[in-house]
């Protein structure tokens, strides 16, 4: 069944990779321009199709250089209902900003997010609406060109590598492993905390970064459960009983995580960037209405956590079961190694 469907797909990946492939010849032979501005751009993106863990990155980023200058966060607004340029505050709807950037709103006090889906028109208007911003982060902007970084920045998760990736739609990747040249810094995300030197080694050599690129390894670390409703405190023992609700391209790190703390999870799974409508809710009621467990938690992430918490309709008891886990980005090794690259870039060019 797999060579078959690989056979039926495989046309229509020779063509979608010979039309990204053209695409950059154009922009590497400036055929295309690419624009620059008077301040620096760091670029956080993947050449993988989601599941990276861009956004903890990218927030983790934002908030190193925020405590130095005033940063602003440019995103797609991916799933927005609104076009063109947009500020996003914490009191924004996911409507008209999408979950991520309202996301990195509430997380980020000192940096400002705004959303456009042309980076180009969307630097410009920062640099008219917001002249004190000092630097520019592109969430997932590895393939949109038209804007030059100075700073590029590559991600790619531990437990789907892009070196064993194939083209869309064979695979999820946006494009030939040739653009990882374009890369400045590459990061294997979702490492295991006790990742070998044998393992990083071996992923090293596969990956084969050149001369000028670095190589660094993080792991996600999730912290304790906030709710996502009401100010109570929960925590999860192993007499536990949880049903997890993620709309993530890779919820599997997290429901390995809670499994390891307890002794029964339930998961439902719904896609990346999913809008949770009334049946999605009356699913997620008669699932957790079938624990059976005197302790009982509804977990799910903070990104989803974003788009749930616009439901009005939810009824009180599960409201005051609803849990979001917070996740934050851990450095393997070599930390002041990466945060000296980053804050001597956009230090030196500000």
């Amino acid at each position: 069944m797999t060579l078959l469907r690989d056979i039926l797909l495989w046309p229509a990946a020779v063509i979608y990779g010979s039309v990204v492939a053209l695409r950059n010849i154009l922009y590497d032979l400036d055929v295309l321009r690419g624009h620059r501005f008077p301040l620096p751009v760091i670029c956080v993106g993947n050449i993988t199709a989601g599941g990276t863990g861009k956004t903890p990155h990218v927030i983790y980023i934002a908030g190193k250089l925020s405590e130095m200058m005033d940063v602003a966060v440019l995103s797609r607004g991916y799933l927005r209902k609104s076009r063109g340029f947009r500020h996003v505050t914490p009191e924004s709807s996911v409507t008209l900003s999408g979950d991520e950037p309202l996301l990195m709103a509430r997380s980020l006090t000192r940096a400002s997010i705004f959303v456009d889906r042309d980076r180009a028109n969307g630097i410009r208007e920062i640099l008219r609406t917001t002249p004190s911003a000092e630097a520019v982060i592109l969430d997932d902007g590895f393939q949109h060109r038209a804007v030059k970084a100075g700073l590029n920045i590559l991600l790619t998760s531990y437990n789907r590598l892009m070196t064993h990736d194939r083209l869309l739609p064979l695979g999820m990747l946006r494009e030939n492993l040739r653009g990882m040249s374009r890369a400045d810094i590459i990061i294997v995300t979702k490492a295991p905390q006790d990742i070998t030197e044998e393992q990083t080694d071996r992923i090293r050599r596969e990956i084969n970064p050149g001369p000028r690129q670095s190589l660094f390894f993080t792991c996600l670390a999730y912290r304790k459960p906030v709710p996502l409703f009401n100010s109570g405190q929960r925590d999860i023992t192993p007499g536990t009983a949880i049903l997890l609700v993620t709309g993530i391209a890779e919820p599997e790190p997290l429901k390995s995580y809670l499994m390891n703390m307890s002794g029964e999870v339930t998961h439902l799974s719904f896609p990346d960037h999913h809008h949770f409508s009334d049946s999605d809710l009356k699913r997620i009621t008669e699932a957790f209405d079938l624990i059976t467990a005197k302790e009982r938690l509804i977990i799910t992430t903070e990104k989803d956590g974003v788009r749930l918490k616009e439901i009005t309709n939810i009824a009180d008891y599960v409201r005051e079961s609803m849990y979001y886990i917070p996740v934050g980005v851990v450095f393997i090794k070599d930390e002041e190694i990466f945060l000296k690259k980053i804050t001597g870039y956009a230090g030196k060019h500000s």
